[in-house]
């Protein structure tokens, strides 16, 4: 199991030299990594941190909603861009190119804010079993083989990518996190996508839900 306390101080200090003097946006889901990523990112560069939270319409009864409240206390930008994916998606059967489609989506719309914001870095909650999963053709992971090789970021951060999740749950503890974060149920970025079979419609997403 990890060390939380010599993990966390040498995360905050490996955060703070790679994003130097720059601003990062981060992807904030509400689930334990993201979570944990924008607790250390807080710490190690405080108000340069940009998390965003993009709705794309595939998510869970609620979660938006919930997401809004648990996060009161930073400054989340909240993104729709529901109609964005669904309208992506159209014609789509396959799940494993459903995963690559929406993991380009989301990489364009963090640039997009990086854009607007001059954020140089893209923060992101990967854990060791997205790399080994993605890599051994088990599924790919939205931030991972789901992400385009064409970026428009100076670097991408992933202070969690050596850790499995009992250890981010550890790390949630001993950085104070609601237990409704750090015992959250692990839910795919492609969200209900991944659920449906088939084509993706609204309709379909509403079932499921």
């Amino acid at each position: 199991m990890v060390n939380a306390k010599e993990f966390i101080e040498k995360a905050i200090a490996e955060i703070r030299q790679k994003a130097g003097d720059d601003y990062v946006v981060m992807a904030l889901s509400g689930g334990v990594d993201s979570s944990v990523c924008a607790e250390l990112a807080k710490r190690a560069i405080g108000n340069k941190l940009i998390p965003i939270y993009v709705n794309t319409g595939l998510m869970r009864k609620g979660e938006s909603d919930q997401i809004r409240e648990i996060f009161s206390d930073i400054n989340l930008k909240i993104i729709d861009a529901s109609e964005e994916f669904i309208s992506a998606l159209k014609g789509v059967t396959d799940p494993e190119k459903k995963r690559k489609i929406i993991g380009e989506k989301f990489i364009r719309i963090f640039e997009h804010e990086a854009l607007e914001t001059k954020a140089a870095y893209l923060l992101q909650g990967t854990i060791y079993p997205d790399i080994v999963e993605s890599k051994g053709g088990i599924k790919s992971h939205h931030n991972v083989g789901g992400m385009p090789v064409d970026i428009n970021f100076k670097g991408v951060i992933e202070p969690l990518i050596d850790l499995y999740k009992d250890d981010v749950r550890e790390l949630a503890g001993a950085l104070g996190l609601p237990s409704v974060i750090q015992h959250r149920m692990p839910f795919p970025g492609p969200g209900l996508a991944v659920r449906c079979v088939g084509e993706v419609t609204k309709e379909k997403i509403a079932i499921v839900r």
